[in-house]
């Protein structure tokens, strides 16, 4: 499995790719107060013609050894590990699932892929979309039967290795009717030098009473560009628990997406991002409700240190006919520095009239009374602010579903307050 290069691709996507590439071509990066959404984020410097395209096969295996994984999978996980799209490390998934490339899964297992690919995101939003349907390589498909429940966590790691590579990342993942499942990906670098390109897209399909825990992190150096499109559909009774966490990477922007497709479905999505230096973050999520008795919840934190900055742009809304909608969102952010910045912009399009849909959002300082406090209780300025930013983080972990999950978010934000406080 580790040399994909010479997969023969099925003529459905050989079509698909040549169309996104010619619009690709039209297109130019969003300008910074130009484009909808984009008034945030400056991506001006951004030289797409700089950058080379990840080819089938060539990355470098040896990048393994040289990063520290971010989330820490217990024993007997289930892998699929890929550098630069070239496949490390995969093939020990039990016989009643799949975990394959997706490039792979293209020519294994056309008619189902093409079943699902493509049909949660809309890949024509933006270049970086169009770029990602033009060109993805390696990528996962993570397909549950009907009733299967997998016991251990599928983990899916992707690093970004080669100077100045463009690697477009695509993932799809379908957990069909009663199943369950817990997949976690995560986005590496493997130097702190070399600048990449990183585009993803993943597709989530969760079928009717099935379960799906998603978790989506990042911790890519800081010389990264990260343009993320990201979207869920869930069908009736079905119930996604997602989390997504964005640590490193210089600047770029990820939309996650959430679509309640069928009556009775519900959908929990839990954010932590923690940028440091001059590191820049853009969050734009949506809880769209497509039926009656739906429900969707919402949280993101954010920890900014030094001259970071960091925004969320989230909407809930609610189509013609989604009656008993329950939504809530919520942003809050914690800045450590005068200097550090954050936006947080909560909104609503309600178009049915028997919904509750609420939202809220808040930026601060560390409160110097709860330092002073800890401080006459003996702590030291240094351990009071740890405990108050572990205080201000300790809602975010109370979502995380108790096991696997908790634990290695856990670590992970631990070891990015550390890098924080340094």
């Amino acid at each position: 499995m580790a040399e994909l290069a010479t997969v023969r691709e099925p003529e459905w996507l050989k079509a698909r790719r040549s169309d996104a590439a010619h619009r690709a071509a039209q297109l130019d990066v969003p300008r910074f107060k130009g484009k909808a959404g984009w008034e945030f984020t400056d991506i001006s410097k951004l030289d797409l013609a700089s950058f080379t395209a990840a080819e089938p096969g060539v990355g470098d295996a040896s990048a393994v050894d040289r990063v520290e994984t971010l989330l820490e999978a217990p024993e007997g996980a289930h892998h699929l590990g890929q550098v630069d799209g070239r496949v490390i490390d995969g093939g020990d998934a039990p016989d009643d699932l799949l975990v394959l490339p997706l490039t792979l899964a293209c020519e294994t297992h056309a008619d189902l892929v093409e079943e699902h690919f493509g049909k949660v995101v809309d890949t024509q939003q933006d270049v970086f979309t169009e770029l990602n349907d033009a060109g993805w390589t390696g990528g996962a498909f993570v397909y549950v039967p009907r009733g299967v429940r997998v016991e251990q966590p599928i983990v899916l790691t992707a690093i970004a290795d080669a100077e100045k590579t463009a690697l477009h990342r695509r993932v799809l993942i379908v957990v069909e009717e009663g199943a369950e499942a817990e997949v976690w990906e995560q986005h590496l670098s493997g130097t702190t030098d070399n600048e990449t390109l990183l585009t993803s897209i993943v597709e989530l399909r969760v079928g009717q009473n099935a379960r799906l825990r998603f978790v989506g992190a990042q911790d890519l150096n800081e010389k990264t560009w990260v343009f993320g499109s990201q979207r869920a559909e869930v069908a009736r009774d079905g119930h996604l628990d997602w989390v997504t966490a964005g640590f490193g990477s210089a600047n770029g922007k990820v939309f996650t997406e959430t679509l309640l497709a069928g009556e009775g479905s519900h959908a929990r999505v839990t954010g932590a991002y923690a940028p440091h230096a001059r590191q820049h973050v853009d969050f734009h999520t949506l809880q769209e409700h497509g039926a009656a008795n739906t429900t969707s919840d919402l949280a993101f934190r954010g920890i900014l240190a030094d001259r970071s900055s960091a925004v969320w742009r989230g909407m809930i809304k609610v189509d013609p006919g989604a009656q008993q909608t329950d939504a809530f969102q919520e942003c809050r952010n914690l800045l450590l520095s005068k200097k550090a910045h954050a936006d947080a912009i909560p909104g609503l399009e309600i178009l049915a009239n028997d919904v509750r849909c609420t939202h809220a959002a808040a930026i601060a300082q560390i409160d110097p009374e709860q330092v002073f406090y800890l401080n006459s209780r003996g702590l030291d300025d240094a351990l009071s602010k740890r405990l108050v930013i572990e205080g201000f983080m300790a809602e975010l972990v109370e979502r995380f579903e108790m096991g696997p999950i908790r634990d290695a978010m856990t670590t992970a934000l631990e070891r990015r307050l550390s890098v924080l406080l340094d």
